[in-house]
């Protein structure tokens, strides 16, 4: 377990155009500007196992809590969490911090969101790394072909219900997700203490609500010929991902000019929690000039 007090970072909010997000900041100040998105139900803490070796090896990090989780803004409405805003935020973001090209690292949701800004925005990116996360673009047609998949992903028609699943993840301090993280990790890869911070986050106002919205505002994303990713771009897949199955992974590299693959076959859907130490080592190559 890693302890927040144990992790030289700084916090601060930011004003964007749209909504103001809480962020972590790590690393030296006129180090390679580098931005981490975390995904569901994580906020920037999902990063803390990579944070230290990041910074120290020469990575100016910006983690932000996404819109609608933790303590940044939760604006209401379905809309408000279409991919195209949530991929508006980091390009704000990174206007926001002084970076013209960055490096973008991504998990789980907030991978769907770098593979949206990578596919729209080529010219800031310097560099994609992408944990567990499919490119928007194939995963409906992907669904089509592969029913094990659709099987995989039925939690997502349960997200649609209004009000439901809010309360059902919500209740007894957040007991359900809890279950399911540690169900579905290696076993020891969240501690208790961290499952604490994360249900403080699931329970704060209007959060659990805005989190879901990013899944009701996805089905609605429209259809059309999937965009390419132009930048260089790593690809690090858990294969015991228990949502997520690795031709999704094998899918999204198609769509990429420049990518590959890194398999951790005992590695879950948490695979930077899993395997830090061999995520970070894959990282920092990669990332690094």
């Amino acid at each position: 377990m890693t302890r927040m007090s144990d992790l030289d970072i700084t916090f601060r909010r930011v004003a964007l155009p749209e909504v103001s997000l809480h962020v972590a900041e790590a690393g030296p100040a006129d180090g390679m500007p580098t931005i981490l998105l975390h995904g569901f139900p994580e906020f920037w803490f999902g990063w803390r196992c990579q944070i230290g070796p990041l910074a120290q090896a020469g990575l100016r990090l910006v983690i932000p809590d996404q819109r609608g989780y933790n303590l940044s803004d939760k604006p209401d409405g379905i809309a408000a969490y279409h991919l195209d805003r949530l991929a508006a935020d980091v390009i704000a973001l990174a206007d926001a911090c002084g970076f013209g090209r960055f490096r973008l690292v991504a998990h789980d949701w907030g991978g769907l969101v770098a593979w949206w800004v990578a596919s729209h925005h080529p010219e800031r990116i310097e560099r994609l790394a992408i944990l567990n996360a499919p490119h928007p673009g194939i995963f409906g047609a992907y669904l089509r072909r592969h029913p094990g998949q659709m099987l995989r992903s039925y939690y997502v028609a349960i997200f649609q219900i209004p009000g439901l699943p809010e309360r059902r993840l919500t209740a007894r301090n957040g007991a359900v997700l809890r279950k399911a993280m540690a169900a579905t990790s290696r076993l020891g890869s969240f501690a208790e203490a961290d499952l604490d911070h994360y249900a403080a986050a699931w329970t704060r106002p209007g959060a659990m609500k805005a989190m879901l919205n990013w899944y009701r505002a996805l089905v609605r994303l429209g259809r059309g010929p999937p965009p390419r990713v132009a930048p260089p771009t790593l690809i690090l897949w858990g294969r015991r991902d228990h949502a997520l199955q690795p031709g999704l992974a094998e899918a999204s590299l198609s769509l990429c000019d420049d990518g590959r693959i890194v398999w951790f076959d005992e590695a879950t859907h948490w695979v930077q929690h899993d395997e830090p130490e061999a995520v970070n080592a894959a990282l920092i190559a990669f990332l690094q000039p």
